[in-house]
């Protein structure tokens, strides 16, 4: 088994979020436990494509298997997302006190009065 670090899980997080299906996935499971077979139903691909990418998703930790008879039902695990969002949080809070930071700049700089006015002729 591969062990892996919470930076190693955020890169796959990231990339398996970068595609489109996947998040299609994703929004499905958030409402609930879904076979591969009733994942696949709205996609126009087959379901060893859709597998591929559940198999990203498992890899990633944004989905777990579980075994419920002859069924393998697949499930959301928030950890990861969370993780994600924490990660974007951290880096928002950033932009926001930059953007701050400029505003106040800009309101300084809008209320000093001009220092060269030309003098109309």
């Amino acid at each position: 088994m591969m062990v892996m670090n919470s930076s190693g899980y955020l890169d796959l997080t990231f990339a398996a979020l970068a595609d489109p299906t996947r998040r299609a996935i994703l929004a499905r499971l958030a409402t609930g436990e879904a076979s591969v077979q009733e994942l696949s139903q709205p996609f126009a691909m087959s379901q060893p494509a859709i597998s591929k990418h559940l198999k990203v998703l498992e890899r990633a930790g944004l989905i777990s298997v579980d075994i419920d008879a002859q069924r393998r039902p697949r499930r959301l695990e928030l950890k990861r997302l969370e993780e994600a969002v924490d990660w974007i949080e951290r880096y928002r809070e950033i932009f926001e006190m930059n953007y701050q930071r400029l505003d106040a700049l800009l309101e300084e700089l809008q209320a000093k009065p001009a220092k060269h006015k030309r003098k109309k002729d």
